[in-house]
């Protein structure tokens, strides 16, 4: 317990007790919960791997990252103690005896394997100058690092870095199927190595887990459910997130015995290596959600069916799944056995587990004595397996459906479970916290996060002020609870800078200058300083990646998710400008007049004249960067988002014509939009972070059997264009929900949709009838269908250069004449 106290430290210390002029008073309700919270932590870092074990895994990390750099660091693990009560990591100049001869240069002591791989980074950052991201974003800048025997000295003092919170998490439940979907175990090692380099210690672990529901529900003779049963439970592979949360089930199933069997293997792998780091893996834990075929056998059991998630027409074969009531006797049973099978699988438990009741439904009644019954049970069901149970839930329903959770709804449901054993994820605290509307989740734990991204889009986007300032307001606010930062992301390998920022703060506890981080950030992405790549980014700081009008930024721009409307009977609607202070005259005159901010065609938060200019001065840096992998990243991502702008204000001009019947100029423009998709497929060709192959490639990769493999490579066109359900004149309500920018995908899906209507509105005009509306669902549902089904090979390797194609497509749309 010695150490359970140090760790209390951690989050006490800025709670009540390190504030200058407060007096320490007696522990308050959310300093109990806290209190209760830290000891919990205390023993779960008794159940660390031996620091020999992380030691060995944080040198794997290196060896990955700079193979030739292995013997020049010199690792260990320290106590909590030797970081004065939090954990840390400390780096220093090795220090050698007289006359000793070593290849260490570095030093860096950590309390667990991940703050020793932070730490590496943390150096490598700010004295080699190095920049980690995604391979899809450019991958890692490693060429400033000098070579053995040349690295950078530190102070004479060293560094000491302490985490103000307890704990980094990462993940949503929906990424493992944005993203996560179709990797394999080499995909993983190269995750989990960026994750803790980025310090995160607190990642979901939700892969294999339907093989885990297979064994409780299937091979154990308690409920001796049939395969068939659990076909009907599970989704496909690509909407395993959403049959987990009870909105849907079979869907784009079943599921191979193969994939079991398999998911579950990389999630051994997964887990060793998360805990050999010392990570703290989240589990999943049961919500309720239960297989139709459980009725027949418990026919007395409180079992009820929800009501629709996004099906055309409620087709019982996926929509409105079964849930059993958590008063339930067997609600505790099924929980109970869910979590040992993973403790017995696993090998072990870190106590952490994710249950989300309500995603997206709700509960049948609002009555504060019920919903405080629910939260009992779901625990109860939890503790059952695991007595020192801590559940941590994704506070996502207390924004989405904040008109249900009200003051005593979300009271009861926070304080249904015992001080201490309930953390939530603020999930959107970037956009709209909740922990300032709630004062601090009346006393229960929270993690700050960051969502940023829906449905894994792509769309260059952020709100780094916002990520600058609000986890240190949250942290230092009165009665603060916040115990921790996160990235809360549906889809990853997007934004890297917003995602290096949000990093960075679990190792912060001051404000940031972001001016200065941020050209930093510049010159550690490229390697090198040049003048207009710095231009850009400053301009692009100010603009593009500080949004303040607190609308969520899923992307809905024309292109990629085409309007769904009758053109006859759209009418001009004005646009709303949140934040007047940086926008032009005429930019201003532009979006007011526009279909900008209306829902019909994409969101616009910055002067587009800024993201010209900014484009404009990246390409200006093309002489010195042009072979710097990151900055083609960059350029081909800004004029790749410069263009999809432009073309909302194209469709909004073709509208006009449209009304107008001036079928001269719906000719121009349409012909002008359509050359635009094509030249933009041409851009996004030439980067391989932008290409539909790779997606499309690693489904058919995990496949055993050519029925798999047709099987795996419909759920991975399906989830990124209609997504759900439709009829032959209805699409889904979430088509083009997990939109992608990605040549191929323009090329042969975006483009043909585009030109099929551009076609039809032309035919209106000649033949001045009204446009077929439900003639254009009926096709384009038909086309998109078509789609789904085929097993055309996309690239997988990038073609062109991306410089050329930038500069060519700058010149013809975004010349004055042009824009």
């Amino acid at each position: 317990m010695a150490e359970g106290r140090l760790v209390l430290i951690l989050v006490l210390g800025f709670v009540a007790c390190t504030r200058i002029g407060r007096a320490v008073a007696a522990p308050s309700p959310a300093g109990s919960s806290l209190l209760e919270l830290e000891i919990f932590i205390g023993r779960m870092r008794s159940q660390l791997p031996h620091p020999s074990t992380q030691l060995q895994a944080a040198r794997g990390v290196l060896a990955r990252l700079l193979p030739q750099h292995v013997s020049s660091f010199d690792f260990s693990i320290i106590s909590l103690d030797q970081c004065g009560g939090k954990a840390c990591f400390q780096i220093e100049n090795y220090q050698r005896t007289s006359g000793e001869f070593v290849s260490e240069e570095i030093s860096i002591k950590g309390t667990t394997g991940v703050e020793l791989c932070a730490g590496l980074h943390w150096y490598l950052k700010n004295w080699c100058k190095v920049h980690i991201s995604w391979e899809k974003t450019g991958g890692s800048q490693l060429m400033t690092v000098p070579k053995p025997g040349s690295l950078p000295k530190v102070g004479d003092g060293g560094v000491l870095i302490q985490r103000p919170v307890p704990w980094n998490y990462y993940q949503n439940t929906v990424t493992s199927s944005y993203s996560f979907v179709w990797w394999n175990w080499t995909r993983w090692e190269k995750e989990i190595d960026w994750m803790a380099l980025q310090g995160i210690n607190l990642p979901l672990a939700f892969t294999g887990q339907e093989a885990i529901w297979e064994k409780v529900f299937q091979v154990s003779e308690k409920f001796n459910l049939t395969k068939e049963d659990l076909d009907d439970y599970f989704g496909g592979p690509a909407f395993l997130a959403w049959a987990r949360m009870g909105n849907l089930h079979r869907w784009g199933g079943p599921l191979p015995q193969t994939w079991l069997d398999n998911q579950l293997k990389l999630q051994h792998s997964i887990l060793q290596r998360m805990r050999a780091l010392g990570m703290t893996p989240v589990l999943p834990s049961f919500s309720g959600n239960v297989p139709g075929a459980l009725h027949k056998l418990y026919p007395s059991a409180k079992i009820s069916r929800l009501k629709n998630w996004n099906t055309v027409n409620g087709d019982p074969r996926w929509c409105c799944t079964f849930l059993l009531d958590p008063t339930d006797p067997l609600f505790v049973d099924i929980g109970k056995a869910f979590v040992e099978e993973q403790i017995q699988e696993y090998g072990g438990t870190h106590h952490i587990y994710n249950c989300d009741t309500f995603n997206e439904n709700l509960p049948p009644t609002n009555a504060p004595s019920y919903i405080k019954s629910l939260g009992e049970a779901v625990y109860a069901a939890m503790s059952a397996g695991d007595p020192d149970a801590i559940w941590l839930m994704q506070g996502w329903l207390f924004s989405s459906q904040a008109s249900f959770w009200q003051p005593p709804q979300m009271k009861a449901l926070l304080h249904s479970v015992p001080v201490g054993r309930m953390v939530v994820l603020d999930l959107f605290a970037d956009v709209d916290p909740v922990w300032s509307q709630s004062n601090h989740f009346y006393g229960t734990p929270y993690i700050w996060c960051m969502l940023h991204n829906f449905g894994g889009n792509t769309e260059m986007y952020g709100r780094l002020d916002a990520v600058r300032l609000g986890p240190i307001e949250a942290r230092e606010s009165e009665n603060s609870t916040m115990v921790g930062v996160g990235m809360c992301m549906e889809g990853i390998e997007q934004n890297p800078v917003a995602y290096e920022l949000m990093a960075e703060m679990a190792f912060r506890g001051e404000r940031t200058n972001l001016e200065i981080w941020i050209d930093d950030y510049a010159t550690r992405r490229y390697g090198e300083v040049a003048e207009g790549a710095h231009e850009a980014w400053e301009l692009l700081y100010r603009t593009i990646y500080n949004c303040s009008d607190g609308i969520a930024d899923h992307n809905t721009d024309v292109i990629v998710k085409f309007p769904d409307v009758d053109p006859s009977t759209v009418k001009k609607v004005p646009g709303i400008i949140k934040n007047r202070m940086t926008i032009s005259e005429p930019d201003r005159r532009l979006l007011e007049g526009s279909f900008f901010q209306s829902k019909m065609a994409g969101h616009i938060w910055y002067p587009p004249s800024a993201a010209i200019k900014a484009l404009r001065s990246f390409l200006n840096s093309a002489h010195k960067l042009a072979k710097v992998p990151q900055y083609r990243y960059d350029v081909v991502d800004l004029t790749r988002q410069v263009l999809s702008k432009h073309a909302n204000e194209l469709y909004a001009q073709i509208l006009t014509s449209f009304r107008h019947g001036n079928l001269t100029e719906v000719r121009k423009n349409s012909k002008t939009f359509l050359e635009l998709i094509s030249d933009l497929d041409s851009l996004l060709l030439s980067n391989e972070g932008f290409l539909l192959g790779p997606w499309l490639e690693s489904a058919k990769e995990l496949a055993t059997t050519e029925t798999e493999l047709k099987l795996y490579e419909w759920n991975a066109r399906t989830q990124i264009t209609m997504w759900y359900d439709n009829t032959q004149d209805m699409p889904s309500s979430l088509h083009d929900y997990a939109n992608k920018m990605w040549s191929g995908l323009l090329r042969d899906y975006y483009l043909p949709r585009a030109s099929l209507y551009m076609t039809l509105l032309q035919d209106a005009l000649e033949k001045n009838v009204s446009f077929p509306f439900s003639n254009w669902r009926v096709k384009w549902i038909s086309l998109t269908n078509s789609w789904q089904n085929e097993q055309k090979l996309y690239e997988v390797q990038s073609k062109g250069d991306s410089i050329s194609i930038s500069k060519a497509v700058f010149s013809k749309y975004c010349s004055r004449e042009s824009m």
